[in-house]
């Protein structure tokens, strides 16, 4: 066995594949990779296929002829199907437990990816969607095919944001599968939890980490002199490119903390690289980074600025409950006026005179300002369910428009937009989950004015059954003039 072969093994790690190959299996393409074993049969991992370093660990070793990756053999663990796997049952998320069948994996996972959810009752319908435990796609078990969905699902959620449910749908799974492993440890340092996401590394078996990830874990274990002798031999095999190569060497060698010098972010950033860059002091905005960063800035060591920020970035992609974003705008006193800070004001405002009753000034304000940001869906999530029915006249308006907005029981529904009008429509016979997507990307198109195809995919949805969500989709269709400001 060659030296770098036994260096590799040494520290349980596998050499790296082709760029290609390292491609992600999703749109979630900001997933650290921090996980990567020898290639696939057919290029594709599946649940239950046994880690690359599990294999022949004991017994004599042949000896390889070159550092290249060889053809690897695969057996099957008995766990259980990761695409039966959810949060939820199907009668709690309110859907049909054989929403999937009749549809393959492959066709399901790229509409799951790329159904949009902007309107407040798609981004709820779709969470369902994504945790419910439902029976698997019928070619569940063809080779390659086997939990392609639930990554799909999983990654549909940390692109939303969720960590929460993402990483409760993973750990439901279990972690001691490489693409399963990845996404809790990526989840993990977004969270600010390294600790955890270490403990994950060194506890499971058979989990072959990167490089950069290994070394990251050795020095967060106190085992500096491992680490800074890992990331020397990565360097001498060409496994750590320049660039991270020196951020690791930042991150363990506190002497080049004051350096001075700044270290340029990847075109691509990773949650492991994002969060090294914290750790020596070069912390990067959230904002221009997937949404799912933006998690970090809720971190109470951060300034309040920032995390009013990612609250209301997280609480439109329907990752962060309005009553958690509530919550954060009463922390603390605005330190300015305009933007997040002036919606911080306004909130404050409106919760004194929720308190005392008198909303006569406080809600139009803050109905206003949310309405200009965008945001008035938001202000309807926190507050509609406090707000007294009667009153001045735009007081009452205002209460009567929230209420219907968020869909409470009583709320007067406004009689439908006439270009939304479609006729009924049947529900194919199998396939559902294919019609339930194509539904939801339909009504999403009314957010570009199309009301029309909307109106096909509220048909849909009663066809389906879902005639709850359908009315809430009609209405806040129908409610989205009053709820924007005007251009």
């Amino acid at each position: 066995m060659n030296r770098h072969t036994l260096m590799a093994l040494a520290f349980g790690l596998t050499l790296p594949l082709d760029a290609a190959a390292q491609q992600p299996l999703s749109a979630s393409d900001w997933l650290s990779g921090s996980v990567r074993g020898p290639e696939r049969e057919a290029s594709a991992w599946r649940p239950g296929d046994l880690p690359p370093d599990a294999l022949n660990r004991h017994g004599p070793q042949p000896v390889a002829q070159s550092g290249a990756v060889g053809p690897v053999q695969v057996t099957r663990l008995d766990v259980g199907d990761p695409d039966r796997t959810g949060t939820t049952s199907p009668n709690r998320a309110g859907l049909p437990p054989d929403l999937w069948v009749g549809s393959d994996a492959a066709t399901l996972s790229q509409m799951v990816l790329a159904t949009p959810a902007r309107l407040d009752a798609m981004q709820d319908l779709l969470k369902r969607v994504l945790t419910a435990q439902l029976a698997p796609p019928t070619d569940a078990e063809t080779p390659g095919q086997r939990g392609q969905l639930f990554l799909a699902r999983a990654d549909r959620l940390l692109d939303m944001g969720a960590l929460d449910q993402a990483q409760a749908l993973l750990a439901a799974a279990g972690p001691g599968e490489p693409e399963i492993f990845r996404r809790l440890f990526d989840v993990a340092l977004l969270e600010g939890d390294e600790g955890r996401a270490c403990a994950i590394m060194n506890g499971t078996p058979g989990i072959a980490p990167s490089f950069a990830a290994r070394i990251f874990c050795l020095a967060q274990s106190g085992d500096w002199a491992a680490a800074a002798i890992s990331l020397h031999g990565a360097e001498a095999l060409g496994l750590v490119d320049e660039r991270r190569a020196i951020l690791l060497t930042h991150f363990l060698d506190d002497g080049l903390v004051d350096g001075g010098q700044v270290i340029e972010p990847a075109d691509r950033m990773t949650p492991l690289e994002f969060r090294i860059h914290e750790a020596v002091g070069q912390p990067l905005p959230t904002t221009p980074l997937p949404v799912a960063f933006a998690q970090s800035d809720l971190r109470l060591n951060g300034g309040f600025k920032a995390r009013l920020e990612a609250a209301e970035r997280l609480a439109e992609s329907g990752a962060l409950p309005a009553a958690e974003l509530r919550r954060i705008y009463a922390e603390q006193r605005p330190a300015a006026s305009g933007g997040v800070w002036e919606r911080a004001s306004v909130m404050q405002t409106l919760e004194a005179a929720l308190a005392n009753g008198d909303l006569q000034q406080a809600l139009p304000r803050a109905f206003e300002e949310f309405r200009k940001a965008g945001m008035a869906d938001l202000l309807a999530a926190m507050v509609a369910a406090d707000l007294p029915e009667g009153g001045v006249p735009q007081v009452a308006e205002i209460a009567s428009l929230m209420r219907a907005w968020v869909g409470l029981p009583g709320a007067t529904r406004p009689e439908p937009a006439a270009d939304l009008a479609a006729p009924p429509v049947e529900a194919p016979d199998t396939r559902h989950g294919e019609a339930l997507l194509t539904a939801m990307a339909d009504i999403d198109a009314a957010l570009e004015g199309d009301l029309a195809r909307a109106g096909r995919g509220i048909a849909m949805l009663r066809a389906l059954g879902l005639d709850a969500d359908a009315d809430r989709a009609e209405t806040q269709i129908t409610l989205l003039p009053r709820m924007t400001a005007d251009p």
